[in-house]
Protein backbone atom coordinates (compact mmCIF):
# COMPACT_ATOMS: atom_id res chain seq x y z
CA UNK A 1 0.00 0.00 0.00
CA UNK A 2 0.69 3.68 -0.65
CA UNK A 3 1.76 6.18 1.98
CA UNK A 4 2.78 9.41 1.63
CA UNK A 5 5.47 11.40 3.23
CA UNK A 6 5.94 15.57 3.47
CA UNK A 7 8.64 16.95 2.30
CA UNK A 8 9.79 20.70 2.10
CA UNK A 9 10.61 22.09 -1.32
CA UNK A 10 8.22 20.14 -2.72
CA UNK A 11 4.41 22.25 -2.72
CA UNK A 12 3.28 22.67 -5.82
CA UNK A 13 4.93 19.44 -7.04
CA UNK A 14 2.10 16.17 -7.69
CA UNK A 15 2.62 12.24 -8.37
CA UNK A 16 0.80 11.39 -11.21
CA UNK A 17 -1.27 8.16 -11.85
CA UNK A 18 -2.17 7.04 -15.39
CA UNK A 19 -5.01 4.39 -16.13
CA UNK A 20 -5.12 2.82 -19.20
CA UNK A 21 -7.42 -0.10 -19.85
CA UNK A 22 -10.91 -1.49 -20.86
CA UNK A 23 -14.02 -2.15 -19.60
CA UNK A 24 -13.72 -5.71 -21.26
CA UNK A 25 -17.87 -7.01 -20.62
CA UNK A 26 -19.91 -8.74 -18.54
CA UNK A 27 -21.55 -11.91 -17.41
CA UNK A 28 -24.12 -13.54 -15.28
CA UNK A 29 -26.86 -10.93 -15.66
CA UNK A 30 -30.43 -12.86 -16.43
CA UNK A 31 -30.93 -11.24 -20.02
CA UNK A 32 -28.82 -10.19 -23.03
CA UNK A 33 -28.62 -6.58 -24.64
CA UNK A 34 -26.61 -4.67 -22.19
CA UNK A 35 -24.45 -1.74 -21.66
CA UNK A 36 -22.72 0.20 -18.99
CA UNK A 37 -22.64 3.66 -17.69
CA UNK A 38 -19.36 4.53 -15.87
CA UNK A 39 -17.38 7.01 -14.02
CA UNK A 40 -14.52 7.60 -11.89
CA UNK A 41 -14.54 9.06 -8.47
CA UNK A 42 -11.56 10.66 -6.92
CA UNK A 43 -10.69 13.13 -4.21
CA UNK A 44 -10.38 16.58 -3.57
CA UNK A 45 -6.33 16.41 -3.91
CA UNK A 46 -6.87 14.60 -7.44
CA UNK A 47 -6.84 16.65 -10.61
CA UNK A 48 -7.80 15.14 -13.56
CA UNK A 49 -5.41 16.23 -16.13
CA UNK A 50 -6.54 14.14 -19.14
CA UNK A 51 -8.52 11.85 -20.69
CA UNK A 52 -12.79 11.16 -19.81
CA UNK A 53 -13.99 10.67 -16.57
CA UNK A 54 -17.16 8.85 -17.58
CA UNK A 55 -18.83 7.29 -20.38
CA UNK A 56 -21.05 4.59 -21.95
CA UNK A 57 -20.50 1.67 -23.43
CA UNK A 58 -22.47 0.43 -26.80
CA UNK A 59 -25.08 -2.31 -26.51
CA UNK A 60 -23.99 -5.59 -26.59
CA UNK A 61 -26.36 -8.95 -27.53
CA UNK A 62 -24.67 -11.95 -27.74
CA UNK A 63 -26.64 -14.64 -29.29
CA UNK A 64 -24.78 -17.51 -28.36
CA UNK A 65 -22.64 -16.56 -25.94
CA UNK A 66 -22.37 -16.06 -21.90
CA UNK A 67 -20.93 -12.90 -22.20
CA UNK A 68 -21.51 -9.04 -23.17
CA UNK A 69 -18.51 -7.64 -24.63
CA UNK A 70 -18.02 -3.66 -24.89
CA UNK A 71 -13.80 -3.39 -25.13
CA UNK A 72 -14.95 -0.22 -24.17
CA UNK A 73 -11.28 2.12 -23.44
CA UNK A 74 -10.49 3.96 -20.60
CA UNK A 75 -7.72 5.88 -20.91
CA UNK A 76 -7.25 8.89 -17.96
CA UNK A 77 -4.29 10.89 -16.37
CA UNK A 78 -4.58 12.17 -12.77
CA UNK A 79 -2.16 14.39 -10.74
CA UNK A 80 -2.13 13.99 -7.11
CA UNK A 81 -0.61 15.91 -3.85
CA UNK A 82 -2.00 13.08 -1.52
CA UNK A 83 -3.65 9.43 -1.33
CA UNK A 84 -6.54 10.58 0.34
CA UNK A 85 -9.56 9.93 -2.14
CA UNK A 86 -7.68 7.24 -4.59
CA UNK A 87 -9.95 7.03 -7.93
CA UNK A 88 -12.53 4.51 -7.73
CA UNK A 89 -14.57 3.31 -10.86
CA UNK A 90 -18.67 3.42 -10.28
CA UNK A 91 -20.16 1.31 -13.04
CA UNK A 92 -24.12 0.24 -13.65
CA UNK A 93 -25.06 -2.30 -15.83
CA UNK A 94 -28.52 -1.43 -18.05
CA UNK A 95 -30.63 -3.72 -20.63
CA UNK A 96 -32.28 -2.25 -23.50
CA UNK A 97 -35.42 -4.35 -24.20
CA UNK A 98 -36.74 -4.86 -27.97
CA UNK A 99 -38.80 -2.08 -27.70
CA UNK A 100 -35.76 -0.03 -26.85
CA UNK A 101 -36.71 0.39 -23.07
CA UNK A 102 -33.84 0.54 -20.63
CA UNK A 103 -33.95 -1.02 -17.21
CA UNK A 104 -31.32 -0.93 -14.28
CA UNK A 105 -29.36 -4.70 -14.13
CA UNK A 106 -26.83 -3.35 -11.52
CA UNK A 107 -24.91 -0.99 -9.62
CA UNK A 108 -20.78 -1.67 -8.67
CA UNK A 109 -17.94 0.00 -7.71
CA UNK A 110 -14.32 -1.08 -7.37
CA UNK A 111 -10.61 0.68 -6.53
CA UNK A 112 -8.50 1.51 -9.27
CA UNK A 113 -5.40 -0.67 -7.85
CA UNK A 114 -2.26 1.23 -6.52
CA UNK A 115 0.29 -0.49 -7.65
CA UNK A 116 1.47 -0.62 -10.85
CA UNK A 117 1.37 -3.49 -13.51
CA UNK A 118 -1.53 -4.92 -15.93
CA UNK A 119 -4.86 -6.04 -13.74
CA UNK A 120 -7.69 -8.06 -14.68
CA UNK A 121 -10.57 -7.24 -12.58
CA UNK A 122 -14.13 -8.60 -11.84
CA UNK A 123 -17.14 -5.95 -10.66
CA UNK A 124 -19.54 -7.42 -8.56
CA UNK A 125 -23.21 -5.93 -9.36
CA UNK A 126 -26.36 -5.57 -7.01
CA UNK A 127 -29.56 -3.86 -7.37
CA UNK A 128 -31.79 -2.49 -4.74
CA UNK A 129 -34.95 -4.82 -4.40
CA UNK A 130 -37.91 -2.59 -3.14
CA UNK A 131 -40.97 -3.72 -1.79
CA UNK A 132 -42.60 -7.31 -3.02
CA UNK A 133 -45.04 -4.63 -5.06
CA UNK A 134 -42.35 -3.11 -7.05
CA UNK A 135 -40.89 -6.61 -7.19
CA UNK A 136 -44.29 -8.14 -8.52
CA UNK A 137 -44.10 -4.60 -10.64
CA UNK A 138 -41.06 -5.27 -12.40
CA UNK A 139 -41.72 -9.14 -12.93
CA UNK A 140 -44.59 -7.90 -15.30
CA UNK A 141 -43.52 -4.29 -16.41
CA UNK A 142 -39.83 -4.16 -16.09
CA UNK A 143 -38.44 -1.11 -14.50
CA UNK A 144 -37.43 -1.42 -10.48
CA UNK A 145 -36.67 0.59 -8.06
CA UNK A 146 -33.30 2.97 -8.80
CA UNK A 147 -30.87 5.12 -6.25
CA UNK A 148 -31.62 8.68 -5.80
CA UNK A 149 -28.48 9.60 -5.33
CA UNK A 150 -25.54 7.58 -7.19
CA UNK A 151 -22.88 8.39 -4.71
CA UNK A 152 -24.10 5.50 -2.81
CA UNK A 153 -22.55 3.25 -5.23
CA UNK A 154 -19.04 4.09 -4.05
CA UNK A 155 -19.55 5.75 -0.68
CA UNK A 156 -21.11 3.06 1.57
CA UNK A 157 -22.29 5.62 3.78
CA UNK A 158 -26.17 4.76 4.07
CA UNK A 159 -25.64 1.62 1.67
CA UNK A 160 -25.71 -0.61 4.83
CA UNK A 161 -29.56 0.12 5.11
CA UNK A 162 -30.03 -0.75 2.10
CA UNK A 163 -32.06 -4.34 0.58
CA UNK A 164 -30.37 -5.65 -2.29
CA UNK A 165 -29.86 -8.49 -4.55
CA UNK A 166 -26.94 -9.72 -6.46
CA UNK A 167 -26.39 -9.39 -9.99
CA UNK A 168 -23.41 -10.26 -12.35
CA UNK A 169 -20.42 -9.27 -12.73
CA UNK A 170 -18.16 -6.79 -14.68
CA UNK A 171 -14.94 -7.65 -16.37
CA UNK A 172 -12.25 -4.66 -16.52
CA UNK A 173 -8.39 -4.66 -17.40
CA UNK A 174 -6.44 -1.90 -16.19
CA UNK A 175 -3.00 -1.41 -16.59
CA UNK A 176 -1.80 1.36 -13.78
CA UNK A 177 1.36 3.27 -14.22
CA UNK A 178 2.96 5.81 -11.92
CA UNK A 179 4.84 8.85 -11.72
CA UNK A 180 6.78 11.22 -10.04
CA UNK A 181 5.36 9.10 -6.40
CA UNK A 182 9.01 8.72 -4.93
CA UNK A 183 10.45 12.44 -5.75
CA UNK A 184 7.14 14.49 -3.88
CA UNK A 185 7.22 11.81 -1.23
CA UNK A 186 4.36 9.29 -1.69
CA UNK A 187 6.19 5.68 -1.15
CA UNK A 188 4.57 2.78 -2.76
Amino acid sequence: MCRSRSRSGDTGAMAEVHIIGQITGATGFPQHSLFCKWGIHAGSAWKLLSGVAEGQTQVDNPQNEEMAFWSHPIDIHFATKGLQGWPKLHLQVWHQDSFGRLELYGYGFCHVPSSPGFHQLECVTWRPQGSWQEQLSQLFVGGGPQLKNSDLIYSGADRYRLRTTAMGKIHLQLGILLRHFDRYGVEC
